[in-house]
């Protein structure tokens, strides 16, 4: 294990310049969710020059593919590739070098696949930032028949058990009657007027909401004009909570609150969710433990604490499908907050470079150990079980 460990170590720093080029080339090329060309085309081109089996479109979505190298028999590991930007910021989250990380350790991992046996796979996932096609991807079964995933993300912190929310991305309509607001209100029935008597009901509702439990909202539409009775509005809300039944819940109750809002005012309402549902991140600790060893055998000894985060990830619904790790590396640059132009500038500088380097090594040794290590990977299937039937029966 350790000479094979050593020779990817060898293969990513012989590969140092192309990984770095490959995350400022995307980085430079900045593409929203779905709209990922340059990326792919980039990314997929390096892998199938090195063998690996090319996928895409996958699942009908044009900037979603799938790079498959066969070893032999034996586990199946996947390795996440991310490359969305966020408008007017650019690569203000890493994705880039999330997507550089993951190649390198993909080709670290290709000089050895006859050795190591079993699969690699790179999977790119685009559109993290808006609508998560990871939700797709793991709907239609594109991570079924494999028995680990990874992947990595740069922040300001390490952390290697990285646990998100579950979220439902809700819009609710409201629906009056429209009349001349100065002479004859009365004829009117004022959406508006339901809209903000939900929000005055949510407010009532955050006091008691179980910890971890959040919901954030706006006024999408709130009329067209002061000397109209608004006949429509429309408001959206993300609600997040630590479990799916929590979660269920809380809807419940914001439910509620629409309804009082649409029965004091006599408007209807109805709802609908206008992003996809996201499931919580549950790390898989073996996993993660042997991510961290690694890190430690790399010189990095301070992994961090577990980070329970207030948001909310995609890969939490891969995690429900099989064992799977989404850890934090430092960019070591202080404290930094991402969606930021600081942020941008970070993982375009030094840091990002030192960085991506780092994230490929751990990755690529981390999928070895899954591969080479029957009792590891034993565990991982053995908790990943254990957590899914306690996440069913959760109260």
């Amino acid at each position: 294990m350790h000479a094979l460990k050593e020779k990817m170590a060898h293969t990513i720093e012989a590969l140092k310049e192309q990984i770095i080029d490959v995350a400022e080339a995307i980085y430079d090329h900045p593409e929203t969710g779905n709209q990922e060309y340059f990326a792919v085309e980039l990314l997929a081109g390096i892998l199938a020059a090195r063998g690996f089996k090319i996928t895409r479109p996958l699942c009908q979505l044009p900037t979603a593919f799938r790079a498959e190298l066969e070893g032999g028999i034996g586990p199946r590991v996947a390795l996440i590739a991310e490359y969305d930007a966020l408008p007017g910021l650019g690569h203000a989250c890493g994705h880039n070098l999330i997507a550089a990380a993951s190649l390198g350790a993909a080709l670290a991992l290709a000089e050895t696949i006859k050795e190591l046996g079993g699969t690699v796979v790179l999977l790119g996932t685009p559109a993290e930032e808006t609508c998560g096609a990871k939700v797709a991807l793991v709907r239609q079964g594109v991570f079924n028949d494999l028995d680990a995933v990874m992947m990595f993300h740069p922040g300001d912190t390490n952390a290697v058990e990285v646990y998100s929310l579950a979220l439902e991305a809700l819009e609710f309509i409201f629906e009056g009657r429209a009349a001349h607001a100065a002479a004859c209100p009365e004829e009117g029935i004022n959406a508006l007027e339901a809209v903000i008597q939900f929000f005055n009901n949510i407010n009532s509702l955050r006091p008691y909401l179980q910890d971890g439990a959040s919901i954030q909202g706006i006024i999408a539409e709130g009329g067209t004009s002061p000397n109209v009775i608004p006949e429509r509005t429309v408001a959206r809300f993300y609600v997040r909570a630590r479990t799916r039944s929590a979660l269920n819940k809380v809807v419940q109750r914001v439910e509620n609150c629409a309804a009082a809002a649409a029965l004091a005012t006599g408007c209807r309402y109805w709802y609908h969710n206008y992003e996809p549902s996201y499931e919580p991140m549950v790390t898989n600790r073996a996993l993660a433990a042997a991510w961290r060893e690694n890190l430690k055998k790399l010189g990095v000894t301070d992994s961090g604490s577990p980070c329970y985060s207030r948001g909310s990830l995609d890969m939490g619904n891969v995690s429900q499908v099989v064992p799977a790790i989404h850890p934090y590396l430092s960019l070591n640059v202080g404290r930094l907050a991402p969606h930021t132009p600081q942020f941008a500038r970070a993982v375009r500088g030094e840091a990002g470079r030192r960085l991506v380097i780092l994230a490929a090594t751990v990755l690529a040794w981390t999928a070895a150990d899954v591969i080479l290590d029957k009792k590891l990977l034993r565990q991982m299937k053995e908790e990943f079980a254990g957590a899914i039937h306690t996440q069913r029966f959760d109260a």
